[in-house]
């Protein structure tokens, strides 16, 4: 089986998962193979094992009673932020390799949710709880411990964020009349997650009026996310507007039998009548 081929069957798989199954860095590495072919993901799992590995060393020479949650962010600092070397991308932010995690690896530089999957694997293979979270414009993952909560910001050396922190950084991404409300602090599934992770890719194809390109991330979108309306919605539109009228039904159709929102879906029925139409 080629690289390629392995990489879509893991996420065919992840996509009948159900989500808190679903491997984080696994997925990530799939869908970066998807964009490298010619990698070998054996390595890149080795390093993988070895971030967690690093970790459970420091964990098992700490004094037990010193197990707090400040103690597991120094940690998971010590061994993703110093011991690999990973920071975020600061000078090349748009850099497209700062989405794949295979060339996060060999960088060791990310977006912030690139940065944040290796976190959340990293903590979660501990047992720490670590979500990511839907803050708008800047991945970020919460820890907890016995009630305790704090914020990470894995691109900025896995610094904890403080409110004051979170409202200079909502600005800075949304614009200076923004203002933090409680579902920016709302956990996301692991799905989002990867979503997120690719729709950065996606985004900077369409900003390169790049459709095929975009298109192909579509297609790797819906393999882990298969019943997510709003991919094959954004596929049929991306469809017809490269003149794929025939695709761009198929995956209009998909969309009327996933959603339930009734406006979309009269929207939807007018379009696709109206490619039916253009067909003929």
């Amino acid at each position: 089986m080629s690289n390629r081929a392995e990489a879509r069957e893991i996420l065919r798989r992840i996509g009948d998962q159900p989500d808190d199954e679903i491997d984080l860095a696994e997925a990530a590495l799939a869908l970066g193979a998807l964009e490298l072919p010619n990698a070998d993901l054996v390595p890149y799992r080795a390093h993988i094992r070895a971030i967690v590995e690093d970790l459970a060393a420091r964990v098992a020479a700490q004094d037990p009673a010193d197990d707090r949650l400040e103690t597991r962010i120094a940690h998971l600092h010590a061994v993703i932020g110093g011991r690999h070397g990973y920071s975020g991308d600061h000078d090349t932010y748009d850099d497209l390799q700062n989405a794949n995690l295979l060339r996060v690896i060999d960088r060791r530089r990310g977006l912030p949710v690139a940065l944040g999957i290796l976190y959340m694997h990293a903590a979660r293979s501990q047992g720490w709880p670590m979500v990511g979270l839907n803050f708008p414009g800047h991945f970020l993952v919460r820890i907890e411990k016995d009630g305790a909560r704090a914020i990470i910001d894995p691109f900025n050396e896995g610094q904890t964020r403080s409110v004051v922190d979170l409202r200079d950084l909502l600005k800075a991404t949304a614009g200076s009349a923004a203002e933090l409300e409680p579902g920016h602090y709302q956990p996301v599934s692991n799905r989002d997650v990867l979503l997120r992770l690719q729709n950065n890719i996606k985004l900077r194809h369409l900003s390169a009026h790049e459709v095929p390109k975009a298109l192909e991330v579509l297609e790797a979108m819906r393999l882990f996310a298969p019943h997510e309306p709003s991919l094959w919605r954004e596929t049929g539109l991306l469809e017809a507007h490269a003149g794929n009228l025939k695709d761009a039904i198929t995956a209009l159709e998909t969309f009327m039998a996933l959603t339930g929102d009734d406006h979309h879906r009269h929207q939807t029925a007018s379009l696709i009548q109206q490619l039916k139409n253009r067909l003929n």
